[in-house]
């Protein structure tokens, strides 16, 4: 019997687990440096952000978070919009750790939960780059696109409904929309 609850032990300490260790948000609307520092600023006011590095040329932010902590691109999106701007692009690099993800379908992973989409079936494990393509991240021309890369309507608002409760998860709660 005691053989048993260690080994149960040992493999429930290897549980499937996802960490978003930097993020990296192109903003549009930027005229000058001003614009810049304005958005460099609002970003390092959320607790879990670490530092902020900030390319003028490309009006790209690298953001960087304390470890364990969690994260919310809503968060990074309502800081820069809240500074005059908007987000034309959000990547985040994701330290995966034996995730099996399928194509339109939804996973939970410390505390974000992800709704693939245009991916193939696959486990991912180490560092991988996901891109958001919810609404406010992308164009209105790609985000019109994407629509037809999926069947549940939770894509259209970015919020759990019916077609996302089977498993589990409340309704009306936050789901990001992410490709490979």
């Amino acid at each position: 019997m005691k053989n048993f609850i260690l080994i149960a032990t040992i493999l429930f300490s290897f549980k499937a687990s996802a960490q978003v260790s930097k993020v990296t948000l192109q903003a549009s609307g930027l005229t000058c440096s001003m614009c810049s520092n304005s958005i460099n600023k609002a970003l390092k006011t959320l607790p879990e952000v670490d530092r902020v590095m900030a390319n003028i040329k490309t009006s790209s932010f690298e953001i960087y978070f304390k470890p364990g902590a969690q994260v919310s691109f809503d968060d990074l999106k309502n800081k820069v919009e809240d500074a005059g701007f908007f987000v034309a692009k959000l990547t985040a690099e994701v330290n995966f750790s034996n995730i099996s993800i399928e194509n339109d379908e939804h996973i939970k992973v410390n505390g974000l939960t992800l709704h693939f989409m245009n991916v193939k079936d696959q486990q991912l494990t180490g560092t991988k780059t996901i891109r958001v393509i919810d609404k406010g991240y992308v164009s209105a021309k790609e985000f019109k696109k994407n629509e037809l890369l999926t069947k549940m309507d939770c894509y259209k608002t970015g919020l759990a409904g019916t077609c996302c409760t089977k498993g589990g998860m409340a309704a009306g709660s936050r789901i990001y929309h992410v490709t490979i």
